[in-house]
C-alpha cells in the first residue's frame, strides 16, 4: 500500500528574483513546515476584474505531512504578497521511504 504526503502549491510574483523566491521557500523548509519546496517559473493566464490577464509567476510546490499542513498553509497565507493567494493542498500517494522522510523532524 502506498503512503501519503500532502502537496501544497501557491504562486508568487514573477517580478521577484529567483533568489527572493528561493529564500521564501527556504524559510518554509527551515521553519520545519515543509520537507522540501520547489520553485519554477511559469506563465499564468487568468481572469481578473473582468479581463483576461497573463503574468509571469513563480510556482511554489511544498511537500509536507498531515500534521504540518495547516501550519504550512497558515504561514503561506500570512506571508503572501497577493490579496487573494492561490493555495491548493492535495494528498498524493508516494513510497513509504519518501513519506517517512517527509514526516521527519
Amino acid at each position: 500500500m502506498a503512503e501519503q504526503v500532502i502537496v501544497v502549491q501557491t504562486t508568487l510574483p514573477g517580478e521577484w528574483t529567483e533568489v527572493r523566491a528561493g529564500a521564501w521557500c527556504y524559510a518554509l523548509v527551515e521553519a520545519g513546515l515543509a520537507a522540501c519546496a520547489q520553485r519554477s517559473k511559469i506563465t499564468s493566464i487568468y481572469r481578473w476584474d473582468g479581463e483576461v490577464e497573463s503574468a509571469s509567476e513563480w510556482r511554489i510546490q511544498c511537500k509536507t505531512d498531515a500534521a504540518r499542513k495547516d501550519a504550512l498553509i497558515g504561514a503561506i497565507r500570512t506571508d503572501h504578497p497577493y490579496d487573494i493567494p492561490m493555495i491548493i493542498a492535495f494528498t498524493a500517494e508516494t513510497s513509504a521511504d519518501f513519506a517517512a522522510w517527509v514526516g521527519e523532524d
